[in-house]
């Protein structure tokens, strides 16, 4: 691919060159470079000898990867599901995707044309493997189509480079006078795995050969997994803004998921702009939800923040953390009360002042109380809800513990009467004691261990309080008394 937006002329041959030991060196070359025999590798000025009108840039292969990276994403445009091959190159599994734009051979003409637009030529290729459909991109006609009863005949008559062997592989077939895939088909297969028995990957001809003809699996790995549940609105010219075709989005998105009865927790929005990049809103959910309504709601405030650029053509939108949908039943006549739906507020707040502006409790592994709960985002994955409280712990646990003046105390149990905030509290029922030990994994040496006990006052005030340290322990003077909590 040439570089975006400059392209020039495909009958003027042009270059990209880097830095080699004894001079620049081709780096990459375009159709009519390589028609005129300049193939990457070649040192620029004996290039120059063969094609005086050769066009030379130097090539940024930091910037050409980034660039790459960004394209694979764009190309979703045509399927769920794309990677990057090698440095030059891009594989997607167009299966089941082609009947949306009218067959094979249309939609090699739309991704050309999409392609050019952008300022980039491309050789395209449809096969059933990837191996097969590499070669066919690379030394086949610009705009290839391999059926699977057509690989011997199609892949035959291409050179022996189209296996993606390395070049001391290809020297030493050449010589073997094996110079097409046909011929090196028509080996016997013992005479190959003897010679190349040892062979790595990129050295074994008779291994890519089986992975082009489909005879050997050829996992590829892509940036994410395909949607399960996703839809998407092609337009016919380029616009500005999505909003106007969201709730006909989220309505069959949703229909999908209510008929598998299945519910999402994420919602990734996906413009296609027309200069090659893409721009993404993503919202989330604090419960599995189905309700196209709620869903459109929570873009309200998001699609302002896509960047159009020079407009977009394709929007899509992907369900993503899908689970089964839990159905309650409030109401004895099979009705739900809708009258209050927390988990929509929650998602409404998050959506508007941001995922970390609500939060909610969570436990943590630790016996004291302060370091046993925390705060995450409300919009956490349900395996992250806290477990349930222990039932002889307070509903309200005080920021920092505030010390108390006891008037008296009974041994190894609470104080007979305490002051707190300026009042006398007089203990009329107590349990406990409960006693915690510090966590040395935590606590400075000399920390003291604490009896927490609940107490009832004079006035029916329960309260939650304990004895840091014991007489004679060795880790300080007397005994210190604080509260810590009150229930309910």
């Amino acid at each position: 691919m040439e570089r975006q937006g400059n392209a020039p002329p495909d009958d003027i041959p042009l270059v990209l060159a880097s830095e080699g030991p004894h001079g620049p060196v081709i780096h990459a070359a375009n159709r009519a470079a390589r028609i005129a025999g300049i193939n990457a590798g070649a040192r620029v000025v004996d290039m120059r000898a063969i094609s005086p009108e050769l066009q030379v840039e130097y090539a940024d292969p930091t910037a050409d990867r980034g660039a790459l990276d960004r394209l694979v994403i764009w190309v979703r445009r045509w399927c769920p599901w794309s990677a990057r091959d090698g440095d030059d190159g891009l594989i997607l599994d167009t299966t089941g995707a082609d009947h949306l734009l009218g067959g094979e051979a249309a939609m090699l003409v739309e991704m050309e044309t999409q392609l050019s637009l952008l300022g980039l030529s491309a050789r395209l290729a449809i096969a059933p493997t990837w191996g097969a459909a590499w070669a066919l991109a690379h030394f086949g006609p610009v705009r290839g189509i391999c059926g699977a009863d057509e690989i011997n005949f199609k892949l035959g008559a291409l050179p022996v480079t189209g296996l993606r062997l390395d070049a001391d592989t290809v020297l030493l077939l050449r010589r073997l006078g094996l110079k097409t895939i046909g011929a090196v088909a028509d080996v016997p297969r013992l005479a190959l795995t003897r010679r190349f028995v040892k062979a790595g990957l990129t050295a074994n001809p008779l291994l890519r050969l089986d992975q082009a003809m489909g005879k050997q699996a050829e996992p590829v790995s892509s940036v994410d997994a395909a949607p399960r549940f996703a839809v998407q609105s092609r337009l016919p010219e380029p616009i500005f803004d999505p909003t106007p075709y969201l709730p006909a989005l989220c309505d069959n998105l949703c229909r999908g998921l209510k008929k598998a009865g299945m519910g999402c927790r994420r919602l990734h929005l996906t413009v296609y702009r027309t200069d090659g990049d893409v721009s993404h809103v993503d919202v989330a959910t604090s419960a599995s939800t189905d309700d196209p309504g709620h869903l459109h709601g929570l873009f309200r405030d998001k699609v302002d923040g896509i960047n159009p650029g020079f407009g977009f053509d394709l929007i899509t939108l992907v369900a993503g953390a899908v689970e089964p949908l839990q159905v309650v039943q409030s109401h004895l006549d099979g009705g739900s009360d809708d009258d209050l739906h927390l988990t929509r507020l929650i998602d409404r707040l998050s959506a508007k002042f941001g995922p970390k502006a609500v939060s909610r409790p969570t436990l943590r592994e630790s016996h004291v109380p302060e370091r046993a709960e925390g705060q995450i985002a409300a919009l956490a994955d349900m395996a992250d809800m806290p477990a349930p409280r222990p039932k002889d712990r307070p509903i309200r646990l005080l920021d920092h513990p505030e010390e108390i003046r006891v008037l008296y105390a009974v041994p190894e149990g609470p104080p007979a009467q305490f002051v707190w905030r300026r009042q006398t509290h007089r203990v009329a029922r107590f349990a406990g004691p409960e006693r915690i030990a510090p966590e040395w994994w935590h606590d400075r040496p000399g920390t003291r261990l604490r009896d927490y006990f609940r107490i009832e006052d004079q006035s029916g005030r329960r309260i939650w309080l304990y004895r840091e340290g014991l007489h004679a322990d060795g880790r300080g003077g007397d005994p210190r008394w604080f509260v810590h909590g009150m229930f309910a």
